[in-house]
């Protein structure tokens, strides 16, 4: 293997540093963020009965930990995002399939999907309370509403964007629907359902946090509503940055799982 010239190497080195200063930064206007908030509590610029600070967190976080409390909201939470979120992966590909399937049938549904995903979902979520009752699967379906009409709908429509040329040439050679799908329309559409996933984590969470506001007794939802109910407003901003955290890690994941698979291709 041939070694890399010099400006090759420069180019490396640039880039790794950039990389590296860019990582930096985020950790520093984080810990800027942090600083500020804690000096602005204890000097009194906020009100710390309403702002709380990041000590207070801490110590709040701790408190609920040794009582094993805190983890199992979060483990809840996390089993209602994931169970949620492999719902809408399944359900969503299998619907932009039998669309794309059924040509006919996805003109019919089209103007449907489109309405059902510009709907406020928070309007559904009463709904759905009243429907399904209040436990855990009115929560999935809650994540669900969220996600899965937009999948359906970007998935359907990166499906159609398949090279229409290579589509052809299965036809010409005989193949049949499911040669053009298997082998040409599935195989080219693997970054757009990487990118799909992606943005369904996130949005899952979101379903899932708003139908434990509603109907639940356990997850980060239902102790946001509860403790902004008796002022334990700490306990609140504690239970948001968590809620981060988890969707941080979250996205980490499929990104990771992203590059894999795109660099095994």
């Amino acid at each position: 293997m041939r070694e890399p010239s010099e400006a090759q190497k420069q180019y490396l080195t640039k880039r790794k540093r950039e990389k590296y200063m860019i990582i930096l930064s985020r950790i520093l206007i984080f810990l800027g963020f942090l600083l500020l908030w804690e000096v602005s509590a204890r000097k009194g610029w906020i009100d710390s009965f309403i702002f709380s600070s990041p000590t207070a967190v801490v110590r709040n976080f701790i408190e609920m930990s040794s009582s094993q409390e805190l983890f199992t909201h979060i483990g809840v939470t996390v089993a209602e995002t994931l169970l949620s979120f492999f719902l809408v992966v399944v359900l969503g590909a299998g619907a932009a399939v039998l669309l794309w399937a059924c040509p006919r049938l996805s003109r019919i549904l089209e103007p449907y999907l489109v309405v059902l995903n510009s709907l406020p979902k928070s309007a559904l979520a009463p709904l759905l309370i009243v429907w399904l009752g209040a436990n855990m699967r009115t929560i999935v379906v809650a994540g669900m509403s969220v996600a899965i009409f937009g999948s359906i709908i970007n998935l359907y429509t990166g499906f159609h964007e398949t090279d229409p040329e290579k589509c052809k040439l299965i036809a010409t050679l005989g193949g049949t629907k499911r040669d053009e799908l298997t082998k040409i329309v599935l195989p080219s559409s693997v970054p757009l359902i990487l990118s799909v996933m992606k943005v369904n984590i996130g949005l899952c969470l979101v379903g899932v946090i708003i139908g434990e506001f509603i109907g639940a007794r356990q997850g980060l939802g239902y102790l946001i509503i509860y403790s902004s109910q008796t002022f334990k407003l700490t306990t609140v901003l504690m239970s948001i940055l968590i809620l981060c955290i988890i969707a941080m890690i979250l996205y980490g994941i499929l990104n990771l799982v992203e590059k894999h698979c795109l660099k095994s291709r």
